[in-house]
């Protein structure tokens, strides 16, 4: 029941003045001056669309694994609904894009997937698995989350059930041998915490602790300084819905946390080479209907600064983002020419 399968046919680096600008307790959030600060810039080479063939295409990952470039995303009829399944694009170049691999599962809709690379070589995918119901088959009944594994990206193993029932395991990072992730709850009507865990396989997860935060949290990115430090950016749906940036050292149990003056969405968090951190995610502030997909620098002081817009709009952004060089390469979904479709682009990073 639980596969089909198609074949072929898929962060100014933090500065030891960063530590000083985190004093709140893991209970409370407050804002923080928001000091000047010289930016990067960045200039957009090109962008294309690479995959369009269902009627709405969208919530991407990006990675370099095996020599190759592979995105992954969703299929579906439309942005809520639907059995939506699993698509992974594989390409030598970025400039080529095929299909490697499909995945459903029937009476799910697979939602957000995305990658990482297991300590033993293996690509992962995580994912949430939707129940739907209602006249108009949009009702959320209940959630589950997914993780599938690969040895060559084309054959996928059947997905696996993960932590609670009702939790999404939204994005995976591994550290040091052990994976990361937090998970949130489905209930609209209140503010669950998030729950961190960490897992040795990627199959049995252990909660470290729970992210008390307000503003009903979500969507989390989480990421690792050289030190071991974690960086988390949480997404907010209520209250005044800016993100949430956190940090904690091991082992992740005390956190302290302050507040950015931007929304997230689908947001992405990507260190460059030479220490400073970049977001992808969407920018909300126009009305929601004209959003776009952004890229900004993650400041010390908690800001994201608005470094480029890539072509995009309405119904967008949650990308993959790796440096290659001097080039920042970025998937992610946009619905700006017709439907929503998946999009890739190559950013040239200057200093």
């Amino acid at each position: 029941m639980l596969s089909v399968f198609h074949p072929p046919s898929l962060f100014h680096r933090l500065g030891h003045a960063f530590s000083a600008l985190f004093l709140l307790t893991a209970a409370s959030v407050a804002s923080v001056a928001l000091p000047a600060a010289g930016t990067l810039k960045m200039e957009l080479i090109e962008s294309r669309r690479i995959w369009d063939k269902a009627p709405h295409n969208a919530f991407t990952d990006l990675i370099h694994w095996k020599g190759q470039w592979w995105c992954t995303f969703r299929e579906s009829a439309g942005h809520v609904g639907g059995n939506g399944g699993i698509r992974v694009l594989v390409s030598k170049d970025g400039k080529k894009w095929a299909s490697a691999a499909f995945k459903s599962v029937s009476g799910y809709d697979l939602r957000d997937p995305k990658f990482s690379v297991m300590p033993d070589g293996r690509l992962m995918v995580v994912c949430a698995g939707s129940i739907y119901g209602g006249a108009d088959g949009k009702e959320l009944n209940g959630r589950i989350s997914m993780v599938l594994f690969s040895e060559d990206g084309r054959e996928w193993k059947n997905p696996r059930q993960v932590v609670g029932e009702d939790e999404w395991l939204w994005r995976v990072t591994w550290h040091d041998g052990i994976a990361y992730g937090a998970t949130y709850g489905r209930n609209a009507n209140a503010n669950p915490p998030l729950k961190l865990y960490q897992s040795r396989d990627g199959v049995k997860w252990n909660e470290i602790c729970q992210l008390e935060l307000t503003g009903r949290p979500n969507e989390t990115t989480l990421r690792f300084t050289k030190d071991g430090e974690m960086i988390a950016l949480v997404r907010r749906e209520r209250a005044d819905g800016m993100g949430f940036i956190g940090r904690s050292k091991p082992p992740y149990t005390k956190w302290t946390w302050q507040t950015s003056n931007h929304r997230f969405g689908g947001q992405d968090l990507l260190q460059l080479d030479s220490g400073e951190w970049i977001v992808g995610t969407r920018d909300y502030t126009k009305r929601p209907e004209q959003s776009s997909y952004m890229l900004a620098q993650l400041m010390e002081d908690g800001r994201l600064v608005p470094l480029l817009t890539l072509p995009s709009g309405g119904d967008c952004s949650y990308p993959g983002m790796a440096q290659v060089g001097d080039e920042l390469w970025t998937s992610y979904y946009s619905t700006h020419k017709g439907n929503t479709a998946i999009y890739f682009a190559r950013v040239k990073i200057i200093r």
